[in-house]
């Protein structure tokens, strides 16, 4: 199965993996699953660590060697997953956890978060009206 990693999830996985919940270290720790983390999550580590928000507080470009290097996969941003927004209903503003949600619905990947309103537009019946 092929996982994409929240950005959250991402930075727990290589900074303090008991924050991950049992069940989804599970999945990202199994080696037969493909674990994948978006270009996007380390763009937005990027803007919040030269935010100096304190939850950013790792260099992106230290999480993303320490994802590679832990086996995870690096996927792009396309323009196929940016028209994929457009797709969504509003249930979550946050642009870079739209992208993601985009990018996981194109791929056909499950989106690893604890955040409800992400995990919202993996519901049955979530859809943007007309579409």
């Amino acid at each position: 199965m092929n996982y994409l990693l929240d950005t959250h999830i991402l930075l727990w996985s290589l900074i303090d993996p008991e924050r991950v919940p049992g069940p989804m270290r599970r999945l990202i720790e199994d080696a037969g699953n493909r674990v994948w983390f978006s270009a996007a999550s380390i763009w937005e580590i990027a803007i919040k660590h030269s935010l100096a928000k304190a939850e950013f507080a790792v260099e992106p470009a230290t999480i993303w060697k320490a994802a590679r290097e832990t086996g995870f996969e690096e996927l792009a941003v396309t323009a196929e997953h940016a028209v994929g927004v457009d797709a969504l209903p509003w249930l979550h503003k946050d642009p870079f956890d739209r992208v993601l949600v985009a990018q996981a619905r194109a791929a056909g990947m499950k989106l690893l978060s604890v955040d409800r309103e992400v995990n919202a537009y993996f519901s049955r019946g979530r859809r943007r009206p007309g579409a």
